[in-house]
């Protein structure tokens, strides 16, 4: 399952979140070859944050995914996610910054296992 973190220092109040979730949905989909069912993405504002110095409008995302990832697929996401961010959020693409995980299945899994064995007690 993908999973795409994003942490902003805008505001999010009067933005519509839904089309922001909608399209990063759709197009980590279609870049990493999963079904929409199984991405996962989370949007966080009002963080407090700097970049280069400063507390203009930035982001910073984490992507993990199980498979799908590599330098071709990791260049077109990040281009895709900043043009999202640079239009919806007013975030310049200079002041983004993603960061790739790409994980094996059976350490999710096991960390999965761990999280329904916590939650049975």
């Amino acid at each position: 399952m993908p999973c795409l973190n994003i942490s902003t220092n805008v505001n999010l109040e009067g933005v519509d979140t839904s089309f922001v979730l909608s399209e990063a949905t759709s197009t980590v989909a279609k870049l990493i070859g999963k079904p929409e069912a199984y991405v996962m993405i989370v949007l966080k504002g009002s963080v407090p944050m700097s970049f280069g110095g400063t507390e203009q409008p930035a982001a910073y995302a984490e992507l993990v995914s199980i498979g799908g990832l590599n330098a071709d697929v990791n260049k077109k996401l990040s281009a895709a996610i900043s043009e999202m961010l640079e239009t919806k959020l007013s975030i310049p693409k200079s002041r983004f910054f993603l960061k790739f995980y790409d994980t094996k299945a059976h350490q999710s899994q096991e960390y999965a296992q761990c999280l329904h064995a916590v939650h049975q007690y």
